[in-house]
């Protein structure tokens, strides 16, 4: 870009201005791409054809076919749309992330109650954790929004069961899905470090959140705010 920086004499700061936003774009799009695709080639790919477009947009106001105007709002487009799209990747890989928290924390209860709480918590966990991991994993894979898997729509047909709409059952599903997170948040587990010859006493036990990283509790906290404004969203309608 910087040989396209000489045709700019009668506008130069204007032209300046694109060729910085263009840079700053084609910055942009390496973090992202180096944070979620991890193929080396497709990365590449990703990162040339971003260049090649914000260095087109360069060479068309430096030739004066498009304004400085038109070539940064088309850049900040592009922008926003980048950003839009990592936060939607974000979003989902937390979901699937804590899907997988939901199934293990599930399958402990069970183990650890030897089946007694099964039936009423660590059942319906690990089928939300389940259900989670597929709706956000297709949604991330197929680039949509709109998944329903199997235990939702069992929701939807006890809702309408009872001469509801899906509408019930989506906020049923996601409520009883916030509880489950905290209560998987909240539960107590063995800290890293008991050890006994015989039986754990109360102070080998730690609150579930104490014992996870702080990225952990991160994504946690995102899926939560997500399945909130689900629940809101369906409420408002």
């Amino acid at each position: 870009m910087g040989q396209l920086k000489n045709r700019c004499e009668s506008s130069s700061c204007d032209c300046w201005a694109v060729s910085k936003a263009a840079g700053n774009l084609t910055n942009q799009a390496c973090t992202l791409a180096s944070r979620h695709i991890k193929d080396g080639t497709l990365r590449l790919q990703f990162n040339r054809e971003v260049s090649y477009y914000a260095r087109g947009i360069v060479n068309n106001v430096a030739q004066g076919r498009k304004s400085a105007d038109q070539g940064l709002k088309e850049i900040n487009s592009e922008q926003s749309s980048l950003l839009g799209q990592s936060w939607e990747v974000v979003k989902k890989g937390a979901g699937v992330f804590v899907g997988g928290m939901q199934t293990l924390a599930g399958a402990g209860i069970c183990y650890g109650s030897a089946g007694t709480l099964c039936i009423f918590a660590g059942g319906p966990m690990m089928l939300h954790g389940v259900n989670n991991i597929y709706e956000n994993g297709r949604n991330l894979l197929e680039g949509r929004n709109d998944t329903e898997g199997p235990t939702r729509k069992v929701y939807q047909a006890i809702a309408k069961g009872f001469g509801q709409s899906e509408r019930e059952g989506n906020i049923a599903y996601g409520s009883l899905d916030l509880a489950m997170s905290a209560h998987g948040l909240n539960r107590l587990v063995l800290k890293p470090d008991a050890w006994r010859l015989f039986r754990y006493v109360r102070t080998d036990y730690v609150r579930a959140y104490k014992t996870m990283t702080p990225q952990t509790l991160i994504l946690e906290g995102q899926a939560i705010l997500q399945t909130g404004k689900q629940v809101h969203e369906e409420m408002e309608k």
